[in-house]
């Protein structure tokens, strides 16, 4: 019951306040919370190898849902899956550098709505699982990434 109550406390914005309970230096990402300078998180979700392992099998995994798939259409999947582990490697506060599209910019002509919003959250977590995260890392990961909703949802 816990694991479905998450996305919609995300969707609500509901874990925005604790991304910024942190102390200490921190670094702004376009399109999420103000992430902590230290590597803590990164270290925790196991390194930028194991952040490109659950993000290729959460990118393989909305390619398969008929509800996300069409959202992918003639986006090269190469280059998806790297920034959105180097985004990912970001916020967690990972040494990565991110180039991608702004999280504004890179969703404001596709329509998502709430619903799909949902589902990827839903899909990072089971990839995050298959991935062994302890279930409070993955809430560390999906706080510090709550405040892009409303750069994502648009309809």
């Amino acid at each position: 019951m816990k694991r479905h109550l998450l996305p919609a406390a995300l969707m609500l914005g509901l874990l925005t306040p604790l991304a910024g309970a942190q102390t200490g230096p921190t670094v702004v990402v376009a399109g999420a919370a103000a992430v902590p300078a230290d590597d803590k998180l990164y270290q925790a979700l196991g390194g930028r190898d194991a952040i490109q392992a659950f993000t290729n099998d959460f990118y393989a995994s909305m390619l398969a849902d008929p509800r996300l798939a069409p959202f992918f259409d003639g986006i090269n999947a190469k280059h998806l899956q790297r920034v959105l582990a180097d985004y990912f490697c970001v916020v967690a506060g990972g040494p990565c550098v991110y180039d991608g599209v702004g999280m504004k910019d890179a969703h404001a002509h596709l329509g998502v709505g709430k619903g799909d919003f949902n589902a990827l959250v839903e899909h990072l977590q089971r990839a995050m699982d298959r991935a062994g995260v302890p279930f409070a890392t993955q809430n560390r990961l999906l706080a510090r990434l709550a405040p892009s909703h409303r750069d994502i949802v648009t309809r």
